[in-house]
């Protein structure tokens, strides 16, 4: 069981990412400026979008400031 939750987990974590790259380029916001705006490294904001790693409740709060949305949608995967 716990290998699946594994999996699932990152399952989740691919779809987050996918859907902040989404929504970045929708803005029309380079990586670099939606980094500097939530105050994270570029390369960080790119780990997120590829589904390498996940991140923290606070910075998804900040990047859906950041992209002018709700954090109940930028959930909504």
């Amino acid at each position: 069981m716990g290998k699946r939750a594994f999996k699932y987990d990152k399952v989740l974590t691919r779809k987050f990412g996918q859907k902040i790259a989404f929504l970045r380029k929708n803005a029309n916001v380079t990586q670099d400026e939606l980094a500097f705006r939530v105050n994270i490294s570029p390369s960080y904001l790119s780990a997120i979008e590829r589904g390498v790693t996940d991140t923290t409740i606070s910075t998804a709060k900040r990047l859906s400031k950041a992209l002018k949305i709700s954090l109940q949608e930028l959930f909504n995967l």
